[in-house]
């Protein structure tokens, strides 16, 4: 029983939740660059060198032999892949990178708007030291 309270405890927290609903959104824009790559980006990069498409740059390695398919390395799906990547991580890195910037300049604002006074101990401790500094001079 106490490990099903762990557990509870566990998958519960706010973080965890939170991470879940970051791993949906993720998985979603993962498509979201993979059809800009291969619909938007690719087309154009394929058309520049060529007419090349990506998809179906591959190397036969052993041709096909009594009804088995051919062995083919297919490169062109791995730079379509490496490039999805790249994508990817460029927009992560800018959408982190304006986070920390949004809240580095909310942070920034928020000590210069409420610029705190020093703490109550300070003001009577510099009271008592006032009436005493009077008290030694009379």
């Amino acid at each position: 029983m106490k490990i099903l309270k762990e557990f509870r405890e566990f998958a519960v927290k706010g973080n965890m939740l939170e991470m879940a609903v970051g791993i949906i959104i993720g998985a979603a824009f993962s498509k979201i660059v993979s059809s800009l790559v291969n619909d938007i980006i690719m087309p154009p990069i394929g058309a520049i060198i060529g007419g090349v498409d990506f998809t179906t740059l591959t190397i036969t390695v052993k041709d096909a032999e009594a009804g088995k398919p051919p062995v083919m390395i297919s490169y062109g799906k791995f730079i379509q892949t490496l490039v999805d990547f790249v994508i990817i991580a460029f927009s992560i890195f800018a959408v982190i990178k304006a986070f920390n910037s949004l809240k580095r300049q909310n942070a920034t604002n928020a000590e210069s708007s409420s610029e705190p006074g020093p703490p109550k101990q300070e003001l009577l401790l510099a009271e008592i030291r006032d009436i005493l500094k009077k008290k030694s001079n009379r």
